[in-house]
């Protein structure tokens, strides 16, 4: 996996995927896809593209949560 600084440099962009389970889904151009959750958006708008500096806060959670998960399978 990138690091988080590889996925958001250099004026990077996310698009939208899909929304499901009260979530937003953008993929970043390298390919990672993370959710952002409708609660957190409060009356902010969300385009089809972003850039990815913006969305580096949901990028940096669901990298912690896909890496705990690894960890969780790994161990088990």
């Amino acid at each position: 996996m990138l690091s988080l600084k590889e996925m958001v440099s250099n004026d990077k962009i996310v698009r939208f995927v899909f929304y499901r389970d009260s979530a937003l889904h953008y993929t970043t151009e390298d390919g990672f896809i993370f959710p952002v959750p409708i609660t957190d958006t409060g009356s902010a708008t969300f385009g089809a593209e972003e850039r990815a500096m913006i969305m580096m806060r949901y990028i940096r959670k669901h990298m912690k949560t896909v890496q705990r998960a690894k960890q969780q399978q790994n161990s088990g």
